[in-house]
């Protein structure tokens, strides 16, 4: 993990470098707010997990609507259901069908932004994200076999991206972002009460809602058609 996260903030300081070379603004972002997400092929559905999205990023612009953004960010995601019902399995363990399932990722996220009117921001992109934390829990009990070490989740995550930013007050933004991911981080069995087994491949899909503050940036000016400050 460190060697990788090394060669991407390699390949951001030559991007900034170059950059700077032609005096362009790099601008900071310290960024905040909530993920909503669930685990597709888990047989849960439902944006029913809550989690962080915190960190930092940096913009660089590359022609006149464009910029380019990368960001550091610790996101919680996972799954969650509540309990469904109360009963005993054949060995009489307790059953509630309560599930939750927390997945901590260290994640960098590559956008390409087109800017309108530094009011609006649309972009799209993708992220690695490298595992950090996990814990399973099924029917109120934790799965001590589910770690970091022994699996059974990958510990790399691979997502492409979709971004929204609008303008709410001077520096501050609002962010919407889906991310969904693009290889599966898990491939688990399941088993029905008349013994019936199958397999699904599972896939993060999480929805981000963010406040992002920029700094090293000039506030937008009204009616100025080539001010391209925001992102």
């Amino acid at each position: 993990m460190v060697r990788r996260l090394g060669i991407i903030i390699l390949i951001f300081i030559a991007i900034i470098s170059y950059r700077s070379a032609e005096a362009q603004q790099v601008r900071g972002a310290v960024i905040g707010g909530i993920n909503l997400a669930q685990v597709d092929g888990d047989e849960i559905f439902g944006f029913n997990k809550f989690g962080g999205n915190l960190g930092l990023g940096a913009v660089v612009p590359i022609g006149n609507n464009l910029n380019f953004s990368i960001e550091t960010i610790f996101s919680q995601k996972g799954s969650y259901q509540s309990a469904q019902y109360n009963d005993v399995d054949s060995l009489g363990n307790v059953t509630t069908g309560a599930y939750n399932l927390s997945l901590n990722y260290l994640e960098v996220p590559f956008l390409l932004f087109y800017n309108d009117k530094n009011v609006i921001s649309g972009g799209a992109g993708f992220s690695y994200a490298r595992l950090v934390g996990i814990k399973e829990y099924e029917h109120g009990s934790k799965i001590e076999t589910t770690t970091l070490n022994t699996g059974p989740y990958d510990k790399n995550d691979f997502s492409i991206l979709a971004d929204v930013r609008f303008r709410m007050y001077k520096r501050f933004m609002f962010n919407i972002r889906y991310a969904y991911s693009l290889a599966k981080i898990r491939t688990r069995e399941f088993e029905d009460l008349l013994g019936n087994t199958w397999e699904r491949k599972q896939y993060n899909n999480t929805i981000s809602f963010r406040i992002i503050y920029m700094f090293n940036e000039k506030p937008p000016v009204a009616d100025s058609k080539n001010n391209n400050s925001g992102f």
